[in-house]
């Protein structure tokens, strides 16, 4: 008697197991249901703070992550030591979904709403990874048991993707093929609003400058010295002249990484770090060559000698208003979260520090879909939107008005309001999924869509060459 009483326990057990992932609101609240563990997730990897290619724990921790949830891990994938890719299921159709981990150097903040760096750390989450790897693995557990309640086949395909932050880690991930047999791919990103419109962005190029001069005493003998830094500055000079000659979307940043260790010595050592940005791949390679040549021509007047390493390469973003349209329809359908009075005390003192304030109930609002024409920055999300359609989101992880990259971000990533704003994020990227696990035809428009947009004859060629990846870029 008591055995049949388990058994038919665990009957029950198994059928409200099934039945709570069959439907999109059902599967939200599967999710909802674990937002303390994913929470804790976030909350460990905003601790680790690891740059690209050094997030040894983040990785770890995601990979364990999926592994507990039934999926299938190959790490150290693309040469690269903390990328992995997570695979569910099988057959066709295959959707991918990636998950980025790594921090900012220099941005290490306390989660309070005061400017106050962690004593000790040297990084910080300013982009908001921690919760960008985390809901897209929530996302990704929550669609598998939905395939398994209805029955369904097809692939999960999560992609750990390091190093997003100048590493270009994906484009590594494409060259290598990892994309090949992926019919379509999801992605967001942490922000100030709740959006889903489609866009592009700037295609980027960057790498570092070295120069190689003689050292000698500044003041004894300075005849017999040879400037590295005297190189690294003429480079800077005929960099900045040739705005003027450029093409006007253009951005060209730059920082000096070494410039000598005394005012006595002349240094022997210096290192530029360049970025160059346009909307067009053609236009970066070609601005990237003329920077080039004013390195050269520096070295050349220095009588120095300079090398030159690329360590990132990205293409634009290739829009698909197809899949940008599915996202949006579920992120209508999840909507945005209001703060509680605390979260809005917080946001409050955040919004001192800003010029612009927008209102606090933006959190609860999703934006009008329509194509976004802001290109204002870069993203190794671009490469994969040329070989496979892509789509993605923005959701209200910072206090509305943050800037991206600021310690403001990182103050409120480390909060419940980011926690929220991940959720809002894992709820719709999973419904997403769920829509193209159903809805063949729909990947046909997006190819078709992706096709048209990228042209006939096209072939992807990396901005990065054939260069392994940086592994040491940050360090």
């Amino acid at each position: 008697m008591k055995s049949l009483l388990r058994s038919l326990l665990l009957l029950i057990v198994v059928a409200n197991f099934t039945f709570a992932q069959k439907t999109k609101p059902e599967v939200f609240k599967s999710i909802d249901n674990k937002q303390d563990l994913y929470s804790g997730i976030a909350q460990k990897i905003w601790g680790f703070a690891e740059v690209g290619f050094q997030e040894t724990q983040s990785s770890a921790l995601l990979q364990q992550t999926l592994k507990d949830a039934g999926f299938q891990v190959e790490a150290g994938v693309a040469g690269m030591p903390t990328a992995f890719v997570a695979t569910y299921g099988s057959g066709k159709p295959v959707i991918g979904i990636l998950g980025e981990f790594d921090a900012l150097p220099g941005v290490a903040q306390e989660a309070i709403p005061e400017l106050k760096p962690i004593a000790g750390q040297k990084a910080g989450h300013a982009c908001g990874h921690h919760l960008f790897g985390t809901a897209s693995s929530a996302a990704a557990i929550a669609v598998k048991e939905w395939l398994i309640a209805n029955k369904k086949s097809g692939t999960i395909k999560f992609f750990g993707t390091p190093a997003e932050e100048g590493g270009s880690g994906k484009v590594y991930m494409v060259r290598d093929g990892l994309f090949s047999d992926v019919d379509v791919v999801f992605h967001w990103h942490p922000g100030a609003r709740n959006s889903a419109s489609y866009g592009s962005s700037l295609a980027n190029k960057s790498g570092k400058f070295r120069f190689y001069g003689v050292a000698s005493h500044a003041a004894a003998s300075p005849e017999r010295g040879r400037s590295a830094l005297d190189a690294v500055e003429a480079m800077d000079m005929m960099v900045n002249m040739l705005r003027e000659h450029v093409n006007e979307h253009t951005r060209i940043h730059y920082v000096i990484t070494r410039g000598g260790e005394a005012p006595n010595v002349v240094p022997a050592y210096a290192e530029a770090y360049y970025y160059v940005r346009h909307p067009d791949p053609a236009e970066v390679k070609a601005t990237w060559d003329w920077v080039t040549k004013a390195a050269q021509g520096a070295a050349m007047g220095t009588q120095t000698r300079y090398e030159s390493e690329v360590t990132g390469g990205v293409y634009n973003l290739m829009p698909n208003e197809v899949l940008a349209k599915v996202v949006h329809d579920n992120l209508s359908m999840v909507g945005g979260y209001t703060y509680t009075p605390e979260e809005k005390a917080f946001a409050e003192k955040i919004q001192i520090t800003f010029s612009r304030k927008p209102g606090l109930e933006t959190t609860n609002q999703v934006e009008k879909f329509g194509a976004d024409d802001d290109k204002g920055g870069s993203t190794d999300v671009s490469d994969i939107s040329w070989v496979v359609p892509t789509a993605g989101l923005s959701t209200a992880t910072w206090v509305p008005g943050t800037a991206a990259h600021s310690w403001q971000a990182v103050a409120a990533g480390g909060t419940t309001i980011g926690s929220k704003g991940m959720m809002v994020a894992a709820k719709t990227l999973a419904g997403a999924m769920i829509d193209a696990f159903s809805n063949p035809k729909m990947i046909d428009e997006a190819w078709a869509e992706l096709k048209k947009r990228r042209g006939e004859n096209f072939k992807y060629e990396p901005l990065i060459g054939d260069r392994k990846p940086a592994l040491d870029y940050r360090k």
